[in-house]
């Protein structure tokens, strides 16, 4: 299958008060359409330095990142910063560890804005969407509720849905199980699983948890911000 995602020695160093701290070093990778990508490590690996290089959030030092989506080859940190932000609204989805909902608005309202800041969908169109992927989740029931009124788990629901608003090819997770239970934890991971095998989106999901590495369909550990092995789903 075709890469969708390629990192070409990419290297990720930061300037602090006491010198500078490399968060990422040469690394390469390769990711394919459709695969379900898991990279683990230690808190300070570099794990979510690695998704803010593959998503431009953060610029980096050396080497490239190429996404190819839409029949589109983008060398993402070639674009300014308004090029990258719209980029990424409708190619790349963001899945964080705390949920970031606004508080202020319900579920279906969460979802729908995501859809504006893009302007893809008519108003009509977003709401009949965000049920859609509500229903998704398994959480449209709860549509019109603010996130106080419910659990961890939904909201980590909802905030995969709204990842999914503009119905990008890429989804990138951030430690998304990290403050849940064991139980609701292996629920949204069954929910990402769904995603990558019956709905063929492309998932890079980093986490701590060294119990997953024979979830996903590939594995990686980072360890210093180098890439140290590899694992495929059901082997080490």
């Amino acid at each position: 299958m075709a890469n969708i995602i390629e990192l070409r020695n990419v290297s990720k160093t930061y300037s602090t008060a006491a010198g500078d701290f490399p968060a990422l070093r040469n690394v390469s990778l390769d990711v394919q359409a459709g695969e379900f990508l898991g990279v683990v490590g230690k808190s300070g690996a570099g794990k979510s330095t690695l998704l803010n290089m593959i998503n431009g959030v953060d610029a980096l030092s050396s080497g490239e990142v190429v996404v190819s989506s839409g029949g589109a080859e983008v060398f993402v940190h070639a674009l300014s910063e308004d090029e990258k932000a719209l980029w990424r609204g409708r190619t790349m989805g963001v899945v964080y560890q705390s949920f970031q909902l606004l508080p202020m608005l319900t579920l279906a309202e969460n979802i729908t804005l995501a859809m504006d800041l893009v302007g893809d969908f008519k108003p009509r169109e977003s709401r009949a969407r965000a049920m859609e992927l509500l229903r998704l989740v398994e959480i449209e029931e709860h549509a019109d509720k603010l996130p106080t009124f419910i659990s961890g788990g939904q909201q980590q629901r909802v905030a995969i849905a709204r990842a999914l608003a503009n119905d990008p090819d890429i989804l990138v997770a951030d430690e998304p199980t990290g403050s849940l239970d064991s139980v609701t934890a292996d629920h949204i991971f069954d929910v990402f699983s769904r995603l990558a095998s019956e709905r063929g989106k492309t998932i890079v999901m980093v986490t701590h948890d060294m119990g997953l590495k024979n979830r996903f369909s590939r594995c990686l550990t980072l360890i210093d911000g180098e890439l140290e092995d590899e694992t495929k789903a059901g082997g080490a």
